[in-house]
């Protein structure tokens, strides 16, 4: 045990020494010597990011899930790798907009809305209460225990009178501490150089306390990690704490708490204030994003060896896990450990709140005191800048006593870690809102503001409302059973959801509403001129130097000074715009009327103070030819809109102009390739012609000028003349016949027929061809009728076309032809197989072109007048049917058509 008196004397000292080190960094910074101006101090106060849930929750998860602490600083690894394209942006943005807070930069990106800052800001508070419960619950608990132990009772009295209650008296010195170094004056940048010195400093401290105490408790009490392995191995019921199955949840629940540290360490608003807002140069990202997660691994390297070491030497009944750090030490009797161990605990707490608090109250007083109060037509004419410190000084007393409060309703009920994620939870409804919106520019407000509202809305029934269930029994029965008895309603098991432990239910269902509705929502909703503008500099900022030139009116540069002067003081109004003459070589003259880059810098400066969508109430107010109301604030920008619109018009019509000359151009390759057909077609078809023609007119003039030919000669050059006759009769009328059905005139016989009966006539027409030649005919033909809705006589001329060309193809001499008919649910089909020479590889279209001929294996002569095949194909498409060559046929050829029903 040790004394109350010496325990509350060195953390006076130790805060006193912070009070130093913040004073000696802020007392540097103006006079222009930055001490943070390094990676390594940016580094450095990214660790805020290790809390008292760190220093002392990661132990007590650890002690009950083994590795399930892992995933809080898996999260912040991975995304510490994303930080160059991430970060780095998100930097690059807030220092162009002048943005301070985390709300101020979704307000701004979503068209500089007051509702979305102060939705933000609603829910940042709300997440981050429980948060500062977390931090004066382990001062408190640690303060109590060192001057207590071995006296453990005194950790579970839960009736301390406000005056002698530790964390009260924690929550004061920080509350104090905060307003003298988080809001001693307004800064435009929202920067504070003392306070993240000091910062840096805690990290370090909490650092070396942590690993000491590893050191001392893992090589000193034990023989080192060997030794703690094997004895835990020697305990069946702590040999699972290696493996997922400690894990409540399994891989989901790890899944879970790594999404959820990614989101943290980039959106809890302390995190927001060290990563963005105090960053001095976005080079020290690149470093950062290596250093970070070194420093991540060194404080937990000793996470799991202090947990073993506790668990072997405390068990885990009746004691507090959490704590075993402290324990540990204090059960050895090594007080000045125990006392190194206790000021690193101290420093872990203290940071967090300390960055929290002043990053909450900027957002609180920007986001909605003050744009509220700037509602006041008379509030608009006074000087703020005293008002807005004293309402900043007020948040941070408020949110110290809400933490406070908080801590004393859920007392015991909730462990370090599990309020850890409860907050963690709610900062990561900001992540959808800010990432889509630096990355997609259709992101829009409402869909924002309705994503923010649904998650908030589900994370709080889900999560933030059951933490009370154990200090209220109406809560209680509502956790149980929901409200009015509705079992599908259970905050743990909503819709009936209840594979899941509750952190990943939440988020499960809060994420779903979230994204669900921005993305949907930003979809289907047309974006304003003021949030299509701003989407393009966030998105865009690499491109944009500066914010575009909106302001129309006109402005005199006191009327703009004595603007500054009532939010950031004169003389620092005075300082800036003398900064801003110096740096584009100007003299700035009382009687000057300030151009649109002073009014665009002036709503800049403003927006640091009281948020953007506040700045531009106050510039509108003093700009002459502008009414203060949106729609002529937003008149230029709708020009501008219009211009915009109008170039997209004609890159719209260049697009289809583009489109139809494509057209043009494939229509008039077409007319050129059918040109060229036609010429072909009227040479084949005067070679089709002359060549019976020609032999007609020999045999004729033969028989006239040799009358005394004996009978035989005659008679055969008769039927030369007979056959070429028939020839070209044949090939008259398919010329004609096919042209009509080209041209569209062909006379259609539509009725109903039965194209069994239909085949077996094909195949009586054609039964002498097939004995002539010798050729076997095997025909597979239903058993029943099958009725079809066609033309009779031009379906047996594709039969007869079909039956003639295998018979041509065949040979004499073992030739087989094959007749498939097929009545099929939705059509008929019909196959005509051969065994004779077959296609060749490659031909398979260009057999139904019109004349095109193949050669017979024989003798190699073209057969027949090239047009059959094109009119039967023309046939079977009339009938809305397709008919093609079977590939897969490797003796022969296969002639398939399938026609449907309902032609």
């Amino acid at each position: 045990m040790l004394p109350e008196w010496l325990i509350l004397l060195i953390s006076l000292v130790y805060l006193a020494l912070l009070f130093g080190i913040a004073s000696y960094g802020d007392n540097r910074a103006d006079a222009g010597r930055s001490v943070i101006s390094n990676p390594y101090t940016y580094t450095l106060s990214i660790a805020v990011y290790c809390t008292a849930w760190t220093y002392y929750g990661s132990v007590g998860r650890a002690a009950a899930t083994g590795i399930g602490f892992l995933p809080i600083y898996l999260g912040p690894t991975l995304m510490a790798a994303l930080w160059w394209l991430v970060l780095r942006k998100i930097i690059r943005i807030a220092k162009a907009q002048r943005i301070t807070s985390i709300a101020d930069f979704i307000a701004s990106r979503y068209g500089k809305s007051a509702l979305a800052g102060g939705l933000v800001t609603v829910i940042a508070m709300v997440g981050t209460v429980p948060y500062i419960s977390l931090q004066l619950k382990a001062i408190s608990r640690t303060f109590t225990f060192m001057h207590s132990y071995p006296d453990l009772e005194r950790l579970h009295d839960h009736s301390p009178t406000i005056w002698n209650d530790t964390a009260f008296a924690v929550a004061v010195i920080l509350a104090a501490f905060s307003i003298l170094f988080g809001t001693r004056h307004i800064d435009a940048t929202e920067r504070h150089e003392g306070m993240v010195a000091a910062i840096a400093f805690e990290s370090v401290v909490k650092l070396v306390a942590f690993s000491v105490a590893g050191i001392y408790i893992t090589f000193f009490l034990f023989d080192g990690p060997f030794d703690l392995f094997g004895r835990m191995a020697d305990v069946p019921e702590l040999q699972n704490l290696m493996t997922f199955a400690a894990l409540p949840g399994g891989h989901t629940n790890w899944f879970t708490l790594t999404f959820l540290s990614m989101s943290a360490i980039m959106f809890l608003p302390r995190q927001f204030q060290v990563l963005v807002v105090e960053n001095v140069n976005e080079e020290h990202v690149a470093k950062a994003a290596w250093l970070f997660p070194l420093y991540l691994f060194a404080i937990n390297l000793f996470v799991l060896p202090i947990a073993m070491a506790g668990i072997l030497r405390f068990g885990t009944v009746g004691v507090d896990p959490d704590i075993f750090v402290l324990m540990l030490p204090m059960a050895a009797h090594q007080e000045f450990l125990s006392i190194l161990v206790y000021i690193g605990g101290l420093s872990a707490a203290t940071s967090m709140v300390i960055v929290a608090t002043i990053a909450l109250s900027t957002m609180i007083c920007n986001q909605l005191v003050m744009a509220a109060l700037l509602q006041i037509p008379l509030l608009r004419q006074r000087d703020l800048s005293g008002m807005v410190l004293a309402i900043r000084r007020g948040c941070i007393i408020v949110l110290l006593l809400l933490g406070y409060i908080y801590f004393r309703i859920i007392g015991e009920s909730v462990g370090l870690v599990s309020l850890g994620l409860i907050s963690f939870a709610a900062v990561a409804q900001l992540a959808p809102s800010l990432l889509f919106g630096i990355f997609w520019k259709g992101a829009s407000r409402r869909g924002a503001i309705y994503g923010l509202t649904a998650g908030f809305t589900i994370w709080a029934y889900t999560l933030f409302i059951p933490t009370f269930a154990g200090s209220n029994a109406a809560v209680a029965s509502f956790l149980a059973h929901g409200p009015f008895s509705i079992s599908l309603l259970r905050p743990y098991q909503l819709l009936g959801l209840d594979m899941f432990d509750p952190i990943t239910h939440s988020v499960f269902w809060s994420m779903l509403a979230n994204l669900g509705l921005l993305v949907t929502i930003s979809l289907m909703n047309r974006q304003t001129t003021m949030e299509r503008i701003q989407a393009s500099l966030f998105v865009d900022v690499y491109r944009h130097s500066g914010g575009p030139l909106i302001w129309h009116g006109k402005a005199m540069i006191t009327e703009l000074k004595k603007l500054l002067a009532r939010f950031i003081g004169e003389g620092q109004a005075e300082r800036a715009l003398q900064d801003y003459g110096r740096s584009r070589d100007i003299e700035l003259a009382a009687g000057m009327q300030a151009d649109t880059d002073l009014v665009e810098f002036a709503e800049k400066l403003l927006a640091g103070v009281i948020g953007a969508a506040s700045a531009r109430v106050m510039v509108s107010s003093v700009v002459k030819g502008e009414e203060i109301s949106q729609e002529g604030l937003l008149g230029i920008l709708d020009e501008t809109s219009q211009v915009i619109e109008y170039s997209r018009r004609l890159e719209l019509k260049s697009r289809e102009l583009e489109e139809a000359t494509n057209k043009l151009q494939n229509a008039n390759l077409r007319l050129q390739e059918l040109d060229r057909l036609k010429d072909e077609f009227v040479s084949t078809v005067s070679h089709e012609l002359r060549t019976p023609l020609t032999s007609i007119r020999s045999f004729s003039e033969i028989l006239q000028d040799n009358p005394d030919l004996n009978q035989s000669e005659r008679q055969k050059f008769l039927n030369i003349v007979v056959k070429e006759t028939e020839r070209l009769t044949r090939l008259i009328n398919q010329i004609l016949n096919l042209a009509k059905i080209e041209a569209g005139q062909a006379d259609w016989q539509m009725r109903d027929l039965d194209m069994v009966e239909l085949t077996r006539e094909a195949l009586d027409s054609t039964s002498q061809l097939f004995s002539d030649k010798g050729i076997s005919l095997s025909a597979e033909l239903p058993d029943q009728p099958v009725l079809l809705f066609a033309d009779h006589d031009r379906l047996m001329r594709v039969f007869i076309n079909l039956l003639s060309n295998a018979v041509k193809f065949c040979p004499a001499d073992g030739g087989r032809v094959e007749v498939v008919l097929q009545h099929q649910p939705d059509g008929v089909r019909c196959e005509i197989g051969d065994n004779g020479c077959g296609i060749p590889p490659g031909d398979e279209e260009i057999i139904f072109e019109k004349f095109h001929r193949t050669s017979t294996a024989g003798d190699g002569n073209p057969q027949g007048t090239g047009l059959g095949l094109s009119i039967s194909r023309h046939i079977i498409e009339y009938h809305n049917g397709h008919i093609w060559v079977d590939p897969s046929t490797s003796v022969g050829a296969r002639f398939i058509f399938f026609i449907p029903f309902g032609v």
